[in-house]
């Protein structure tokens, strides 16, 4: 991959990052806690709860795609951006634009996805 690609991607990458931190979520606690008129009610309680854990499942997809996003900004740092990590063979450009921190070709992925299913119906 030339250098003006993976300056593109890197310039991507950096993009979304910023998008994920200045939302604020990941800093966000308001949102974790029950307030005394909810304890009162049984449906007003479970309704915050069931808020909470979805708040809760969101941030933790934000702060995993952080993690991806800034091991994919390690790999353009030290050279290997855009190669599987499986296979070495170069990621499609298609899927790059659409997950600049992919590390996984799309044949790796699904195969990747497909174990992850097997172990989640077995658990």
């Amino acid at each position: 991959m030339d250098k003006k690609k993976i300056e593109h991607y890197k310039q991507l990458l950096l993009k979304h990052r910023q998008q994920i931190l200045n939302v604020g979520l990941l800093n966000k606690s308001d949102d974790l806690h029950v307030s005394e008129e909810d304890l009162s009610d049984e449906t007003d309680l479970a309704t915050s709860l069931v808020q909470q854990q979805l708040n809760c499942t969101i941030r933790d997809r934000e702060y995993a795609k952080l993690r991806k996003i800034d091991a994919a900004l390690d790999r353009v740092n030290e050279g290997n951006f855009g190669h599987c990590e499986e296979c070495e063979e170069e990621i499609g450009m298609k899927r790059l634009e659409n997950q600049p921190w992919a590390d996984l070709c799309i044949q790796h992925a699904e195969e990747r996805e497909r174990e992850e299913s097997q172990i989640m119906r077995q658990a």
